[in-house]
């Protein structure tokens, strides 16, 4: 039987929880790129995973699809989260560099707490505003 779930790689190790996966079925664990693919593959593991053959999908999803190779469900070219959040921080953090330069020195602090946000997000894998993107409607399938 085969089927697809997006996950979290924090939710790797409830895979049996959050899909009934029998012992001994393949899990292939695919990403952008094939890093976080390969992280699934360990955390998987490491978590007791030895009861299912795991597999990463090298170079991602975009090596599949440089390849030629099918992909099911394929939607209209969009900005990724990790795109628009850095978009909206680096547009943030320049407002808030001018208003410190032409309105009021508090800008320079706002600035430095969405540096300082950015590299928390960066540090613990959680991003509260790549949360608030990913619900805004363009970000939302149409199906």
């Amino acid at each position: 039987m085969a089927s697809a779930l997006s996950l979290p790689l924090s939710e790797v190790g409830n895979l049996t929880r959050v899909l009934s996966v029998p012992a001994g079925c393949k899990v292939v664990f695919q990403c952008l790129k094939g890093g976080r693919g390969q992280q699934a593959c360990e955390r998987l593991a490491a978590e007791g995973g030895s009861r299912y053959q795991v597999f990463n999908l090298e170079g991602g999803i975009a090596a599949w699809k440089a390849e030629g190779l099918p992909v099911v469900g394929v939607t209209a070219p969009r900005l990724t989260i990790f795109r628009q959040v850095q978009i909206a921080v680096g547009f943030l953090v320049l407002l808030s560099v001018l208003a410190g330069f032409f309105l009021t020195p508090a800008g320079f602090v706002v600035a430095g707490l969405f540096g300082a946000a950015l590299a928390f997000a960066g540090i613990s894998g959680w991003c509260g505003m790549a949360i608030l993107l990913n619900r805004m409607p363009w970000n939302r399938s149409a199906a």
